[in-house]
């Protein structure tokens, strides 16, 4: 007679799984711990990449700064409808850096930084999501030879920078993006993929 129980190596598969994907998050002690570099600006950082990509629930926009904090590039995408897991957004990140702007793998130190803003439902407290994000950003700067910087969720109720404490209430997931004059971050057209942008390939023929 047969019963209607997984067998005893497909349950060890799946728990096997289940284990991974847990193990591909960060908790906020663990990231407040790793050295990630603060934001001399957060709230000018953050308003510049609203106005640029104007983020809505499910959104990620993931840019690289310089060491002044201007933005060298930034990429928009929509999260895929499937549980979270750091190493999708691991490769999910990586593929966009690499769509626009080069990896600074020779250098012996990284000199750039990459932030990661989310947009999403719920308040501000940290999730299992928001861990998944953030060891997903940790391990793509590593492949892309980039400093691993700040994540920052955008809710309904305004932004905050996990891990850190700072956050507002404006912009947030329902108002509408700034001038780029009062932002006070420098125009720079959002990437969603595609060449290396205009502006770099300027700074690369001088």
């Amino acid at each position: 007679m047969t019963f209607g129980f997984a067998s005893s190596s497909a349950a060890s598969l799946s728990t096997s799984a289940s284990a991974s994907s847990a193990s591909r998050l960060l908790e906020p002690a663990e990231w407040a711990s790793a050295g990630i570099p603060l934001l001399r600006d957060p709230r000018e950082v953050v308003s510049g990449l609203h106005a640029r990509h104007h983020p809505r629930p499910s959104m990620a926009v993931v840019a690289v700064l310089d060491p002044e904090e201007r933005l060298c590039a930034s990429a928009s995408f929509l999260r895929r409808p499937a549980p979270a897991d750091g190493w999708m957004f691991r490769n999910t990140l990586l593929a966009q850096l690499r769509r626009v702007i080069p990896h600074d793998l020779r250098r012996r130190t990284p000199v750039r930084t990459a932030v990661l803003l989310y947009c999403r439902e719920g308040d501000a407290r940290w999730t299992e999501e928001d861990g998944a994000w953030m060891w997903g950003l940790r391990d793509a700067c590593t492949l892309h030879g980039l400093r691993c910087g700040a994540y920052i969720t955008l809710t309904h109720d305004g932004w905050q920078v996990l891990g850190e404490g700072r956050g507002g209430r404006r912009p947030n997931a329902d108002s509408a993006p700034e001038p780029f004059a009062e932002s006070e971050a420098p125009p720079l057209a959002p990437r969603t993929g595609g060449p290396v942008s205009e502006v770099l390939r300027r700074a690369a023929a001088r």
